[in-house]
């Protein structure tokens, strides 16, 4: 199965190159113009954390294209080429910030959902929640962002299911919302952009839930509720781990027949602390890249719960912490030229009918008959949210950084800007030059120079889970975000 992400025409010869094209072919992620699978280096992006989500001030974490410079900045120097984003208000102007992040060479995967209320999966009762108001919202993001080239993709879901109890109910839903945003997207976008789940690394449901939703119903492999990626957020690598004691190796063994591309949606353990990140060498490394396509690291911003690669200030300063330069110590030992420039597999993947035999668990759900189209919901995926939100690339004039920036040493940065690529070109590490630092710190920068460095996040497993503050929020909340 070929589903191919094409570059909308921008026009107008001063707007930015766009990144290159991206195809879900089979169980890879592949460049459009190289033939090569693209592995992601990514990023949760969510300044603010779940506050930073505020439609009632007109605020939420791509409204601002001074704070998304500055970090794009940052970041594009570290390497990353996709940034996760969770909160989104589709009433507001994305273009300044997606066309400073695609400048950058990189991807956005966005989430459809939010902890507000209504604007989620209750996964308690997620029939309740599933009706015609909560799909008009997940179908106003999928218009804001669909014309941005560097939209990689949308999570229909998030954690949603994390327990067998859940597994009983929920999954049902979670489909029908792809099969719904997937038949939004083939009315109403100009190209096909990948839909899929974010599942809680819980190994007692996660298989199950792999299958659920990688499976074709009747063996129709054009079926739209089937997910067309599935991630995890995973983190079990804590501290000087390997690849057996960290379970990847399970992983890999769970995962080595997928049909879909599958990838870290969040890793990164911070216990303990600093974090030393040496699970990007297994990632990036031969043992992994055959089987999944990168990881994204939470998070950018720092937040409580601590995992944060910077000090966002409220005054739009930023103070860069030693796990940024850890991280990006850490990808330097990686050949990203080599990893980026394997050919696609051109063996023809196996997709695998729905059947009640496909999961295992006990109590999970093993019925794949949908839930209907909600009352009201079928015209407007005919006809189209009203009124539309619409995102186009745009001009940006000057790509300097004007808020003070400071390494882990307490140094200020100068000359901190984002360099914007050649056309068809991702970000990879080493590619960005590197601000300089000026002043004197409290201390060295081990690396030997000012340039920001960044860094991942914590382990989720049935043995112990550490789970972010802003996914812990919405179970203490009550409901679950899908």
């Amino acid at each position: 199965m070929l589903l191919q992400s094409a570059l909308v025409a921008l026009g107008g010869a001063t707007l930015a190159a766009a990144v290159s094209s991206l195809e879900v072919q089979g169980s890879q992620f592949v460049n459009s113009k190289t033939g090569d699978a693209f592995q992601i280096v990514g990023m949760a992006y969510q300044i603010g954390g779940s506050a930073g989500y505020d439609p009632s001030h007109g605020k939420d974490p791509l409204s601002n294209g001074d704070i998304c410079k500055r970090d794009a900045a940052l970041m594009q120097q570290l390497g990353v080429n996709t940034i996760r984003v969770y909160n989104l208000d589709p009433n507001l102007n994305h273009d300044e910030c997606a066309s400073i992040f695609n400048a950058a060479g990189m991807y956005m995967i966005i989430d459809v959902n939010s902890p507000l209320a209504g604007e989620s999966l209750n996964s308690g009762a997620p029939w309740e929640s599933y009706y015609a108001g909560y799909l008009n919202r997940t179908f106003a993001i999928v218009e804001a962002f669909k014309s941005y080239p560097n939209t990689l993709g949308f999570f229909s879901g998030n954690e949603v299911i994390d327990s067998v109890k859940t597994g009983a109910t929920v999954p049902p839903y979670v489909r029908a919302v792809t099969r719904d945003l997937k038949n939004y997207i083939k009315n109403h976008a100009d190209r096909a952009i990948p839909v899929g789940y974010s599942a809680a690394d819980v190994r007692d449901v996660l298989e199950d839930t792999w299958n659920y939703f990688q499976c074709a119903i009747d063996g129709d492999e054009n079926d739209m509720s089937r997910a067309d990626m599935f991630a995890l957020n995973s983190y079990s690598w804590c501290g000087e781990s390997t690849f057996e004691e960290s379970g990847y190796n399970q992983l890999v063994a769970l995962f080595q027949g997928t049909s879909v591309p599958v990838f870290y949606s969040e890793y990164g353990c911070n216990t303990p602390s600093p974090r030393v990140f040496t699970e990007v060498q297994a990632i990036y490394g031969s043992q992994m890249t055959g089987v999944f396509s990168g990881g994204v690291v939470y998070e950018f911003a720092q937040e409580k719960n601590n995992y944060g690669l910077a000090e966002c200030n409220d005054d739009g300063t930023v103070d860069l912490l030693a796990d940024y330069n850890t991280l990006q110590n850490q990808y330097k030992k990686v050949d990203f030229s080599t990893v980026q420039s394997v050919k696609a597999s051109t063996s023809k993947v196996t997709i695998p009918e729905c059947k009640a035999s496909l999961i295992k668990e006990d109590g999970f759900n093993n019925n794949f008959t949908l839930p209907a189209v909600p009352p009201g919901a079928q015209d407007i995926i005919d006809n189209g949210v009203s009124p539309k939100p619409v995102g186009k690339i745009v001009d940006i004039s000057d790509y300097t950084v004007t808020h003070v920036v400071k390494d882990a040493s307490g140094n200020t940065l100068s000359g901190l800007a984002v360099k914007p690529l050649a056309d068809d070109v991702s970000n990879t590490p080493g590619a960005a030059g590197s601000g300089t630092s000026s002043g004197s710190g409290s201390g060295s920068d081990e690396s030997g120079s000012a340039a920001p460095t960044l860094a991942p996040q914590g382990p989720l497993s049935t043995a112990a889970m550490a789970i972010p503050a802003v996914v812990a929020l919405f179970f203490t909340a009550g409901f679950t975000l899908i």
